[in-house]
């Protein structure tokens, strides 16, 4: 399944997809009553895609986000891949959806992409085993993990370089039936290949990275756990348009606009 967020005529709701996702004119939003979580309900009530807004599939009550998780990209920026996860908060309000602006900060200096597999929790666990990690997860989603790379070098800590408003866009949906073991992930700007990478690579993996997450903190429903991103990040200027792809999940665009 395919659950999105969404803006339609008569507000704002979750939302089942059918059809092709997007690229497909006929694919239609099932309207959902409540939330995704566990069974949902549906209200009866559909448009069109092309009728509605996406916005960004889930507000999570906190995105945790794994670093140098990627051998190549530690490399990149003369980095050692840590042996046990390294975690840093974005805060909720990062979180962005579909064709929504990232914001450059004035003052910043460089502001780069990172392209991301995300993991969506689906109910409250704390310590649980890699084992049973399936168990806890909705679902997947593309994760832009947007940095202020100058203040990720002057600070030591990632708060301020990660915490910006629009920080982290989320999108387009949530594939709730997916094997993410070994995925295709591509970055472009402006249409231009810079990340070309694969889930597969990932040195701590999906399991793993539930277990680990949930040994700290308790994960609600809806909290968002963001992967790591492969080499090739690289910034981002005003006027330009970032996207992301993730094989069985689908594009995650933003424009990029300066304050």
């Amino acid at each position: 399944m395919r659950l999105a967020r969404i803006a339609h005529p008569g507000g704002v709701a979750f939302a089942s997809i059918e059809g092709d996702g997007g690229s497909d004119d006929a694919a239609q939003v099932l309207e959902i009553a409540e939330h995704p979580f566990g069974n949902p309900n549906f209200t009866g009530k559909r448009w069109p895609l092309a009728d509605v807004r996406l916005l960004a599939p889930i507000l999570p009550s906190k995105v945790i986000a794994v670093g140098r998780n990627y051998a190549k990209h530690a490399t990149e920026f003369g980095n050692e891949v840590p042996a046990d996860p390294m975690l840093f908060i974005k805060p909720s309000t990062t979180v962005i959806g579909p064709n929504a602006p990232i914001r450059r900060p004035r003052g910043v200096g460089r502001v780069d992409f990172e392209g991301e597999l995300a993991i969506v929790i689906g109910q409250p666990v704390k310590n649980v085993p890699a084992a049973r990690a399936a168990s806890a997860i909705l679902g997947y989603t593309v994760a832009n993990d947007v940095s202020a790379r100058d203040l990720q070098k002057a600070d030591g800590q990632w708060g301020r370089a990660k915490g910006f408003d629009t920080f982290c866009p989320l999108g387009p949906w949530i594939e709730t039936s997916l094997d993410a073991a070994d995925l295709a992930l591509k970055s472009e700007v402006d249409g231009v290949l810079k990340q070309d990478g694969r889930t597969s690579d990932l040195v701590h993996k999906i399991p793993e990275l539930v277990e680990f997450v949930s040994g700290v903190m308790t994960l609600l429903p809806g909290d968002v756990i963001l992967t790591g991103t492969p080499e090739g990040v690289g910034p981002i200027e005003d006027g330009q348009s970032v996207s992301i792809t993730i094989e069985g999940i689908g594009t995650l665009t933003n424009p990029v606009q300066d304050v």
